[in-house]
């Protein structure tokens, strides 16, 4: 997996795009990596509506939850599936509506200097192995293009937004991303795909 760093795009994955993005500030650098959980409606997985989410296409009658959040703008770079399919919604050069209200290292607006996965899940379910690895692969083409993400500047959206967000939650176990991070750094250097 590899980032074309003219585009933003992660190469050979699908791609969709949503709108709810825009320009980071003149000179940001992107250097932090924050983790979430989703699924729609709470606790359900599959289906079409976390991309109705952040396409603005959500149908507000198909399910009580979805009228309260019908207004909602907001995406992510990129949303991992339970079976490990990625799906890249804004290109990384730009600036995704992921994090909300944030701070990490005494730093405010987490959105302009970030770059935001989705996993799809809840934060008391496990979240997959295929997901794992999706990942920490996905993790290491975005530390490639981006060095300024090290392993360290990998957070989750509760880190970020503590007391207000809880994913990707207790579920997410980070020692196993940490040992699968390591397969996948183990496997380039030795030039395995």
């Amino acid at each position: 997996m590899k980032v074309d760093q003219t585009t933003g795009w992660l190469q050979g994955v699908r791609r969709v795009v949503s709108p709810n993005c825009d320009e980071r500030p003149a000179g940001a650098v992107i250097d932090l990596l924050v983790v979430h959980g989703i699924s729609l409606p709470p606790g359900e997985f599959g289906g079409p509506w976390i991309e109705a989410l952040f396409t603005n296409t959500l149908d507000a009658t198909a399910h009580p939850y979805f009228e309260e959040i019908k207004d909602l703008r907001v995406s992510a770079h990129a949303v991992i599936r339970r079976t490990g399919e990625i799906v890249q919604y804004v290109p990384f050069q730009q600036r995704a509506w992921h994090a909300g209200q944030s701070c990490f290292d005494g730093r405010e607006r987490c959105n302009d200097f970030s770059i935001g996965i989705e996993l799809e899940g809840c934060d008391d379910q496990p979240y997959t192995d295929a997901q794992y690895v999706t990942l920490a692969e996905t993790a290491r083409a975005i530390m490639a293009a981006y060095p300024a993400i090290t392993v360290s500047r990998i957070v989750g959206h509760s880190d970020i937004a503590p007391g207000r967000k809880t994913d990707p939650g207790s579920a997410f176990v980070w020692q196993h991303l940490h040992a699968v991070l390591l397969d996948v750094e183990d496997r380039i250097d030795h030039g395995i795909s």
